[in-house]
């Protein structure tokens, strides 16, 4: 096995798709690249690989740079293969990690005369400028962030770099945390601000730009920062959830918010506090946007029996159907009927909830390179990589969430049993930035007195 370090402004990693180009497998590790060919390669297929890659990319007698070796080396192995004009020590470029066959010498010059080429005389535009160092980068997100461990394992195979976790609460204190500490900040990059909180964390200025290059494939409503300072990855909708079999006898199921209104649904209807609970305040924001008047609209579900808990599970697994409770309503996730088919024991063949699509406020969750950073290439690459099929494919199934990559693939439980709003409730960040502590308060003294 024989490894090189990239040539100034190269990484390990845009080089190896450079050479897997051309035919040729290599593998980044920290801030060299390996290459491992058979043993058993013959002198005639050596001949054969350097001969062609030279004709190729016009490598030979371009002069595009100089090899440096070992001192130890007493043969200049790229003169002698005709790839560059003349030996240069100014530092040994060449690793030699493990004794191999003479003929991996030659194998070794093509490669490393290509990456030179790549670096001298290629497009600057075709390859990263920036060197990864191979070291790790600190993701700052929620409590509810979770993905499989095989899927950082790949990003760290992939990259060299390797993930910390920093986890800090829900979304709200997440994004408090890191205005705080913006002027030495904890981590490099953010995941999970919202579009809740998305405004709050851009007039603190917590994020630099970048435009990641897997951008083009998230479905274009989900970017809303037309200035790249967030990355969309996720999306969810909150909507009213109800369990088909424990509605009031002869009751259809809701079809609007105003449904919920009616003396029919009296006493069934369970929701979250939008002061303690971010699926709470989504909710309250749905009827902001989609009733008449809110406010009018929240007194008469008090008067039609609505119920209040502090957080999702009180609701979901205390006073609903799903946790033994008497109430047939809450306010959930449009991915919460595939959840209960995954979830279920004994196993059941169909959802037994249905989700109230006339209800559902879409949250969006993105990522950001934090300004202050001082890792930003690594940054930049753990972005780029949750817009990846790896990543995306990973999260409904983990975090019930829908990936933002228009491409990746959905569970055939999402595929069979979630139900998508073809017309959600949105309002922009700075409207709720602007308006979301004078809603909490009237809501507030609407519904607790």
């Amino acid at each position: 096995m024989w490894a090189v370090y990239p040539p100034e402004g190269r990484t390990p990693i845009d080089l190896r798709w450079e050479v897997l180009d051309q035919g040729v497998i290599a593998r980044p590790m920290s801030d060299v690249i390996g290459f491992c060919p058979p043993l058993v390669s013959t002198e005639a297929q050596v001949d054969q690989l350097v001969d062609g890659r030279s004709r190729r990319r016009g490598l030979s007698g371009l002069g595009c740079g100089a090899v440096g070796y070992p001192s130890s080396q007493t043969t200049n192995w790229g003169a002698r293969a005709g790839l560059v004009d003349q030996p240069s020590t100014t530092r040994p470029n060449l690793i030699r990690v493990m004794p191999a066959e003479e003929v991996m010498k030659k194998i070794l010059v093509a490669l490393f005369a290509f990456v030179l080429f790549a670096s001298a005389c290629g497009d600057d535009d075709s390859v990263e400028a920036e060197l990864l160092d191979g070291g790790s980068v600190t993701l700052m997100t929620h409590d509810s962030f979770v993905v499989s461990d095989a899927v950082l394992q790949a990003f760290t195979a992939e990259t060299g770099i390797s993930v910390e976790l920093l986890q800090s609460g829900d979304a709200g204190a997440m994004v408090s945390e890191a205005i705080l500490t913006k002027d030495a900040p904890l981590a490099d990059v953010m995941f999970g601000i919202d579009n809740t909180f998305l405004q709050r964390g851009l007039d603190a200025e917590l994020f630099e730009v970048y435009e990641s290059g897997n951008l083009d494939g998230v479905f274009p409503e989900l970017r809303i920062d037309d200035q790249h300072r967030v990355t969309p990855i996720d999306f969810g909708d909150v909507c009213v959830n109800y369990w088909i079999d424990a509605l009031p006898d002869g009751a259809e199921p809701p079809t609007t918010l105003e449904d919920l209104t009616d003396p029919v649904y009296a006493d069934q209807l369970v929701v979250m506090s939008p002061e303690s609970s971010s699926p709470g305040l989504a909710f309250l924001l749905a009827t902001v946007n989609g009733t008449d008047d809110w406010e009018q609209y929240w007194a008469d579900l008090v008067a039609n029996g609505v119920s209040v808990t502090a957080g999702w599970s009180d609701a979901y697994y205390g006073e609903f159907t799903a946790g033994g409770g008497d109430r047939s309503i809450v306010v959930s996730y449009a991915s919460s009927p595939p959840a209960e088919v995954i979830f279920a024991d004994p196993p059941v063949d169909t959802a037994p909830t249905g989700v109230l699509l006339d209800s559902c406020f879409r949250q969006i969750e993105f990522a950001g390179i934090l300004a202050g950073t001082e890792h930003r290439a690594e940054a930049e690459a753990l972005i780029d990589f949750m817009l990846t099929p790896t990543f995306q494919e990973d999260v409904p199934l983990n975090m019930f969430v829908f990936p933002a990559l228009e491409a990746a693939a959905l569970p055939a439980e999402f595929v069979e049993f979630a139900e998508i709003a073809d017309d959600p409730q949105i309002i922009e960040p700075a409207v709720i930035e602007a308006n979301r502590d004078a809603w909490v308060e009237r809501w507030v003294e609407i519904v607790l007195g």
